[in-house]
């Protein structure tokens, strides 16, 4: 029996008077008295609990706002796009002279089940976030896989500004490589500008620290004097804006035909590019569209001042009976030409980024091209003249000076 049948039946049953059963029980004697009355006409059906609804709400949303709320929904969810409380009223603002709060669309939504509570996800509030000033201060970079319609694998290649979001690249290869990294990158350049710094995980194709060494993207953003960051192992947070808009991508492109070739889909990531920065409010940006958000600052760029670092590396192995050794620079195999007299002998290769020299480390040879050299240098083959090995494929003339101070060196390519 709950509080309003113990009252009624004390009062009713006992005797015991009005007042003093509201002070046993705290209760108000003016409820008491509607209870009693309740009792009178409905008998024990008038003590259940009754609705605190009002008869009326003037206020209340109307069932056709709240259908073109759903009906909205359903459309940008059909469509691939962002479909939730702020992303609606944002549509919604645009297409009538008012819209409701995120709070009642959120609401609506919830009531009409398209909204599941989820309680075991993190809070937002726990995360520490950041974000660049300026456009073109920090790109954040990164790769994701998609399917064509065959189910053959293909990666994305997807480039952010930090600051505005904008999509500066969304380029589509078979396996991307590091040499891929680096076209995309000057690709992107030529629209939207250098920037000051670069932040991308720590994959083979973005850094070679992990094998001691450095890869084509460290080397070219070390010459154009532009910061390299990455983030830690195993933490994608630190690259949050660029996994974020792999999920926006991909939610769009789950609502597209699959396409049948990497032409087809560079297509479909064309489209999407142009639409997200141009047409798609980002509730991060104040609900501003990721281009307005870049045109409305001054754009960051690369520092002049400090010269770039040199990588250096040393690679030991044996001429082969071609007459040739190998070298691996930008995702490539460089076959250098030594002489069929050399085959068999084990050589030294000192590379600094673009610029090689090789040493035997068995006796010691003067370069004939080179009159005058020291014995003592004990260098017996200079890539720098042509005459030595006309056969010579994969190289070209050096742009800059060489960063070892030797006359007989060779460039690993002269365009950047």
């Amino acid at each position: 029996m709950d509080l309003a049948g113990y009252v009624i039946n004390a009062v009713v049953v006992e005797g015991r008077p009005v007042a003093e059963v509201a002070a046993a029980h705290g209760v108000s004697r003016s409820w008491l008295y509607e209870l009693l009355a309740r009792h009178r006409d409905l008998g024990e059906e008038g003590l259940r609990p009754r609705s605190k609804r009002p008869r009326s709400s003037p206020t209340r949303t109307t069932d056709a706002l709240e259908n073109a709320i759903v009906s909205l929904r359903k459309e940008l969810t059909d469509e691939g796009l962002d479909a939730g409380a702020a992303t609606i009223q944002w549509h919604l603002s645009r297409r009538h002279d008012s819209a409701p709060s995120i709070s009642t669309i959120w609401r609506v939504l919830r009531r009409r089940g398209f909204i599941v509570d989820q309680p075991h996800k993190r809070p937002r509030s726990s995360y520490i976030r950041f974000e660049a000033d300026l456009p073109n201060e920090c790109w954040q970079a990164d790769t994701t896989h998609w399917a064509l319609a065959d189910g053959s694998d293909v990666e994305i290649l997807n480039v952010i500004d930090d600051h505005s979001r904008v999509a500066v690249a969304s380029v589509t290869h078979r396996v991307t490589k590091a040499a891929d990294v680096v076209a995309v990158f000057h690709t992107a350049a030529v629209t939207w500008g250098y920037p000051a710094s670069m932040l991308t995980d720590n994959g083979a194709i973005f850094t070679a620290k992990s094998r001691n060494g450095r890869c084509a993207l460290e080397i070219e953003l070390d010459a154009l004097h532009i910061e390299f960051k990455h983030s830690r192992p195993y933490h994608p947070q630190t690259c949050g804006k660029v996994e974020r808009f792999h999920q926006t991508l991909k939610r769009w492109l789950t609502r597209q035909p699959p396409a049948a070739a990497i032409d087809q889909l560079q297509h479909d990531l064309d489209r999407f590019t142009s639409h997200y920065n141009t047409a798609r409010p980002h509730r991060a940006l104040g609900r501003h569209t990721p281009i307005e958000a870049y045109n409305a600052r001054t754009k960051a760029a690369p520092t002049i001042a400090g010269t770039a670092l040199t990588h250096h590396r040393v690679r030991r192995d044996r001429v082969d009976t071609t007459g040739k050794v190998t070298l691996r620079y930008k995702s490539r195999l460089l076959h250098l030409g030594i002489g069929r007299a050399h085959a068999g002998t084990p050589v030294l290769l000192l590379v600094a980024d673009r610029q090689a020299i090789r040493r035997e480390t068995a006796g010691q040879t003067a370069c004939s091209g080179c009159p005058g050299l020291p014995l003592s240098t004990a260098v017996d083959r200079c890539y720098a003249h042509g005459a030595h090995e006309p056969g010579s494929r994969g190289l070209a003339s050096a742009t800059t000076q060489p960063l070892f101070r030797s006359h007989c060196s060779v460039s690993l390519g002269g365009d950047r």
